[in-house]
């Protein structure tokens, strides 16, 4: 399942995991290198991505002003990320 202009991304988190075992993800990498700080954790929850499907814990998260989810499917985590060249959807 995938909505046009839209992709999973497998991305690495660094995190941190506090003594009660509550994680909360501080930096996203992406394949090419890019590093994207994360602002803020706003919201967890369990949840399924209507836009490239599979889920897990779906965190709403802050980059830069803008609001995104960040999933954790199993032992790996995804982004939907938006595909070049398509129009804003």
């Amino acid at each position: 399942m995938s909505v046009e202009g839209y992709k999973k991304t497998y991305v690495t988190v660094n995190m941190d995991v506090d003594e009660e075992g509550n994680v909360c993800p501080r930096f996203i990498r992406l394949k090419n290198g890019c590093i994207f700080g994360i602002d803020r954790l706003k919201y967890k929850c369990r949840a399924s991505s209507a836009r490239v499907g599979g889920g897990g814990i779906r965190y709403t998260i802050e980059i830069n002003g803008r609001d995104t989810f960040l999933f954790h499917e199993g032992d790996k985590w995804f982004v939907e990320e938006k595909r070049m060249g398509h129009p804003k959807g």
